[in-house]
C-alpha cells in the first residue's frame, strides 16, 4: 500500500510509521521543515517527506500517484497556549483539507486518530477547546463519508502509554518519578478509573483496520483499548512496586480536574471481529518503559 500519514513526528504516530514500513508499506509523511524529528530519525531515509508550510505541498503529493490510506494522527492539544482559532485551524481545518483532497489522490480509506475524552456530554474545562475541535472534525468525516466513495474509520483511543511519550504526560511522568526515588509524589485520590492501553498494541489496531476492512459502509468507530478500566491509584502503586521505589505517594494531595472523567474503558468487540486484541498488559507495559528509560539516561 502507500499511505499517507500526518503525525509520524509525534508519540504514536512515530511507531506507527515505522511498523507500516516493517509490513512493507511506502509511507509519504506529511510534517513541517521546523519539525523534530527525532523519534523517527532512524526511519527518515526510509521514508518520503513532504512539508506543508511548502506551498506546492499538494502538488508534490499528486506526484506520487493514488495512495491506499490516509491515517491521520496529528493533533493539537491546546497546551502551548495555542488560542481557539490556531485549535480549530489545525484539529478541523487541516484535516477537512485532507479529507477533500482524498479523492485527487485516489484515496478509499481515511483513518482518524480520536480520543475517548471526547465522549462525556461534560467536558473538563481544560478539555474543551480540544474535545469540541475533534468531535467538529468527526462531523465532518462523517458527513464526507455518507456522500462519498470514501470509507472514513475513527479511531477512539483510551490512555495511551509506551516510550518516548511527553515527559509531563502522567505516565512518563509517573514512572520516571518512581525512578528517581522522589522525596513525595502529590496525585488525586486516584478513583478515576482508565483503560490503559500499550501502544504498540494501539499501532496493532491501526494495521488491523487498514489492512482487514472489509465491509464497505462508509463510517465505523472503533474503540481502542484492552476493555479493562484500572484506577489511578491502583497503576500508581503497581509502578511504586515495579520501581521498589521509595518515593512516598500523596494520594489526596491534589484536587480532581472540574468534570473529571471518573470511567472510561473501552468497547473492543467491533475489533476484535477483525482478529484484533491486545497483547501486553499493564505490568508488562511498565516494565518496557522502565527498561527504555534507564538505557536512555
Amino acid at each position: 500500500m502507500i499511505v499517507l500519514m500526518t503525525g509520524a513526528t509525534g508519540f504514536l504516530g512515530s511507531h506507527l510509521a515505522k511498523a507500516l514500513l516493517w509490513d512493507g508499506h511506502k509511507v509519504v509523511i506529511l510534517k513541517r521543515s521546523s519539525s523534530d524529528c527525532s523519534r523517527i530519525s532512524e526511519i527518515l531515509p526510509q521514508l518520503h517527506t513532504c512539508d506543508v508550510d511548502n506551498d506546492t505541498w499538494i502538488e508534490q503529493l499528486e506526484a506520487y500517484g493514488a495512495f491506499d490510506a490516509i491515517i491521520h494522527t496529528a493533533t493539537s492539544y491546546g497546551r502551548q497556549g495555542e488560542s481557539f482559532a490556531e485549535l480549530v485551524q489545525a484539529n478541523v481545518v487541516f484535516p477537512l483539507r485532507l479529507l477533500e483532497l482524498a479523492p485527487r489522490l485516489g484515496v478509499s480509506l481515511f483513518l482518524n486518530t480520536d480520543t475517548f475524552s471526547r465522549a462525556p456530554s461534560v467536558l473538563p474545562s481544560h478539555l474543551s477547546g480540544y474535545n469540541l475541535t475533534k468531535k467538529q472534525f468527526l462531523d465532518w468525516g462523517k458527513m464526507l463519508a455518507q456522500s462519498s466513495p470514501l470509507r472514513f474509520r475513527n479511531m477512539r483511543l483510551e490512555h495511551v502509554y509506551g516510550p518516548f511519550d511527553r515527559e509531563n504526560k502522567f505516565v512518563p511522568f509517573v514512572i520516571r518519578s518512581c525512578l528517581r526515588q522522589d522525596g513525595e509524589l502529590a496525585l488525586t485520590a486516584g478513583e478515576q478509573r482508565r483503560d490503559f492501553i500499550y501502544v504498540d498494541d494501539v499501532v496493532s489496531a491501526f494495521r488491523t483496520v487498514l489492512t482487514r476492512t472489509v465491509d464497505e459502509e462508509p463510517f465505523a468507530e472503533y474503540e481502542v483499548g484492552t476493555g479493562v478500566a484500572t484506577s489511578v491509584r491502583d497503576f500508581v502503586m503497581l509502578v511504586h512496586k515495579q520501581t521498589a521505589s521509595r518515593t512516598k505517594l500523596c494520594f489526596g494531595a491534589l484536587p480532581y480536574a472540574d468534570h473529571e472523567i471518573m470511567l472510561s474503558q473501552a468497547s473492543t468487540s467491533p475489533l476484535e471481529k477483525l482478529g484484533w486484541s491486545p497483547q501486553v498488559g499493564l505490568a508488562e507495559g511498565i516494565r518496557k518503559i522502565m527498561e527504555q528509560e534507564k538505557t536512555s539516561r
